[in-house]
């Protein structure tokens, strides 16, 4: 079925259906620059909205090479065999240079991509800061309307724009591993903050004393932290998701997290959040796009890079100079 075939509400009932050929496209369609795209996919959005938010969105970070694919795919099946539908949303680092990104979550998830049950759309992250590709919270809603019970969203490793994806899920589980230097001198403070749980990966073999030991720093390092009203602490586990040991517990874990949460409020407080920044990121979003497009700055934009770059000016001139000129 062409994508140029359908109809607003064709493009509904095929992803309601679960259709993940239909689901994938009107994805590309988010993440298309044409502006005719973006408002199609805005309009499939809006069509679909009343069947969004049943989902239960986690947020999965880490260190490089902390085993983030690998969990993923040990908990997925988890997640199938208790008869869930799971999306996984996997943003891959975008060269800088040339803008290319490797985009290979498909065969390194090689048994949940074998799923009927899973979904699995790797996308890359562009230019935009914060680890999470910049429609990621679109293509949420997107999986939720066609059904699927658990969104996962794995981001590109840890770093101070890591947080966002905090901004956008229910359950934030922070992948670390032992015996890679000292785990604490290097961890943003506002990741471990943000964290619901910590896992200490790779607890297998000659490693499990290292992890143990890791376990009880980060345990020692959270209770330095202030509370969270309506939540409780981080837990701090060990897991193998190689040799698939402790997963089982995490997914109790987030369950439980997840039943106490709603009960005490801060499960929707969170949502309501989560959606009052995605409306201001928006905005922000929209005002630079309108900027950078308006005629009179295109015109002057590259005249006033040179003068910058070049010292004849200074860069809050120059911005002064170019707020002016689009005002004008």
């Amino acid at each position: 079925m062409g994508r140029r075939t359908l109809t607003t509400s064709q493009y509904a009932d095929e992803i309601r259906s679960g259709n993940r050929f239909v689901l994938s496209q009107a994805i590309t369609l988010i993440e298309s620059t044409l502006i005719s795209n973006q408002n199609l996919a805005q309009t499939i959005i809006s069509s679909l909205l009343a069947y969004t938010g049943n989902s239960l969105r986690l947020g999965i970070t880490g260190v490089p090479g902390v085993g983030k694919s690998t969990f993923i795919d040990q908990l997925g099946m988890i997640l199938i065999q208790e008869g869930c539908r799971v999306a996984v949303l996997s943003v891959d680092p975008s060269s800088q240079q040339s803008k290319g990104s490797i985009l290979g979550d498909k065969t390194r998830m090689q048994q949940l991509s074998q799923q009927s049950a899973a979904y699995i759309r790797p996308s890359a992250t562009g230019n935009y800061l914060g680890g999470v590709a910049q429609q990621t919270r679109e293509a949420i809603l997107l999986c939720e309307a066609a059904g699927y019970d658990i969104i996962i969203i794995e981001t590109v490793g840890v770093g101070q724009s890591e947080t966002m994806v905090r901004h956008m899920t229910d359950f934030f589980l922070l992948l670390m591993i032992s015996g890679a230097g000292d785990e604490l001198q290097g961890m943003k403070r506002g990741i471990m903050e943000m964290a619901d749980a910590i896992a200490i990966n790779k607890a297998d073999g000659s490693n499990k004393k290292a992890a143990q030991m890791a376990k009880k720093n980060y345990e020692h390092a959270l209770h330095l932290f202030p509370p969270v009203p309506g939540k409780s602490s981080p837990e701090v586990v060990t897991c193998s998701a190689l040799h698939n040991q402790g997963l089982h517990e995490i997914w109790s874990h987030i369950k439980k997290f997840v039943t106490a949460t709603k009960a005490s409020g801060y499960f929707q407080q969170q949502r309501q959040q989560q959606q009052q920044s995605w409306m201001y990121e928006l905005i922000q979003q929209q005002l630079s796009q309108h900027f950078f497009r308006q005629e009179g700055v295109q015109k002057i934009l590259s005249q006033i890079e040179k003068e910058v770059l070049h010292g004849k000016i200074t860069a809050r001139e120059g911005a002064e100079r170019l707020i002016k000129c689009y005002r004008s």
